[in-house]
């Protein structure tokens, strides 16, 4: 027997329920970041002979040259030929999907020019270096290669550096296969903190990279947090989650199959249903409790339903798009009959899936927008992970002789306003010669 949290929004008590239902903490404790820390200095210090001594510790393997611990793009083809048929096949059909979706992010430098001749604009280039972390061993993500690499590739990046461990020589073949198919440049079969290290700082063997992305546990995402500002990250990210707003006429047994779909994931993952019609949360609920019995991971799911499911009652569907826009939920379903009509309404989430037929384990896979999307609220803020990730921005500013004159007297007037004379005295000398050698 399945069991979750039932809430009524017209509760007293709904809104401080909620919160507490909601609340995550993704800071690691005081032990992690100590370990975290010190492998992050050894690799600093060490370089590969660090990464080699990590690996063998933590990885169970005898690796005794560093060059052992790079795969060759050959090795990549080779993988993509050993998986069936009909998955190297899947995996090409979603990777031609991403790159479509994500060539439309590409932003195009721009410039303007004023009366007087002043030139005013802003240069697009991608980033130079990029790091992908990738989960190893048994935990096989192809879908996330095809995520994070793809964007950068179209980004323009030049160089897409991979990582992901091989805890006892272990390696799954549409990781590597995902890796040939997204264009990676080099793998090393390097995991952990000291990976993100070597990518953060750069190794013998590892160059640094510019930016790191991609899931990982606990030590790689305090690690991330660690490395942070020398170089970029994506997100520190928190459990998988979904929120699903239904007007009770979709089918019970695939709203409980996509409630499901996340809460697979792990203990700590979300599923929250919200439906005006309380006839249909019992229906979900009996559904939920059939199809459990065919789910091969039913003890994660019955676990992260009790400990962070929720089923919410509401009067109507511009209450639930409230509560959805107070939750902003990674994933949000809007299995209503006219989801356009709500979704106006929606402020906060990181993919909106619209209508009965579209469940978000099509986002995960090959619909074509990115499924690395912001969790724990952070919707508010962030966006999904995309090109504009991988590219910066450098503002281009051109005066003529003119143009120098008038904007040299706005700028000297305000340095002046903020007692800073020499910013004034260099904002004038081009029109009052009034500092000479």
């Amino acid at each position: 027997m399945i069991t979750v949290t039932k809430l009524q929004s017209d509760q007293a008590d709904f809104s401080h329920r909620l919160e507490t239902l909601l609340a995550w903490e993704s800071v690691s404790d005081q032990a992690v970041a100590e370990t975290v820390n010190s492998i992050i200095s050894d690799v600093r210090a060490e370089g590969d002979h660090a990464l080699l001594k990590y690996t063998q510790k933590f990885d169970r393997r005898s690796v005794k040259t560093a060059a052992e611990l790079e795969l060759s793009k050959e090795s990549l083809a080779a993988a993509l030929e050993r998986i069936p048929a009909e998955v190297a096949a899947a995996l090409t059909a979603a990777s031609n999907r991403i790159v479509e979706f994500h060539q439309r992010q590409v932003g195009e430098s721009w410039q303007y020019q004023e009366a007087d001749g002043t030139l005013l604009g802003q240069r697009i280039t991608p980033l130079d270096r990029v790091g992908l972390y990738v989960p190893g061993g048994k935990a096989a993500y192809p879908s996330s290669v095809l995520m994070n690499a793809i964007p950068a590739k179209v980004a323009g990046v030049q160089e897409l550096i991979m990582v992901v461990p091989a805890p006892d020589d272990e390696l799954d073949d549409a990781v590597l296969a995902a890796a040939c198919v997204a264009g990676v440049d080099r793998v090393f079969t390097v995991g952990g903190a000291q990976a993100v290290a070597a990518l953060a700082y750069g190794t013998e063997m590892v160059q640094p990279v510019d930016k790191i992305v991609g899931p990982g546990n606990i030590y790689v995402a305090t690690a991330k947090r660690a490395v942070f500002g020398k170089v970029g990250i994506d997100m520190i990210a928190g459990p998988s989650e979904i929120c699903i707003v239904c007007d009770g006429d979709t089918d019970p047994m695939w709203i409980a199959a996509d409630l499901f779909s996340q809460a697979e994931h792990d203990e700590q993952a979300q599923a929250i249903l919200i439906s005006d019609n309380e006839h249909f949360l019992q229906e979900v609920h009996n559904a939920m409790n059939e199809l459990i019995k065919k789910m091969p991971r039913a003890d994660i799911i019955r676990t992260s339903l009790q400990n962070r499911g929720c089923f919410i009652s509401v009067p109507n569907l511009s209450e639930a798009c409230e509560i959805v826009n107070s939750i902003a939920p990674e994933h949000l379903e809007l299995s209503v009959q006219n989801p356009e009509q709500i979704l106006e309404d929606i402020r906060h989430a990181g993919a909106i899936f619209m209508g009965r037929y579209t469940a978000e384990a099509l986002g995960d896979y090959c619909a074509g927008p990115n499924h690395v999307l912001p969790t724990s609220g952070t919707a508010r803020f962030s966006s999904p992970l995309g090109v504009y990730d991988f590219q910066k921005r450098s503002s281009v500013i051109s005066c003529t002789r003119d143009s120098a004159a008038t904007l040299g007297k706005t700028a000297a007037l305000l340095a002046r306003c903020e007692g800073l004379e020499a910013h004034a005295v260099s904002a004038e000398a081009r029109f009052t010669n009034s500092i000479h050698r």
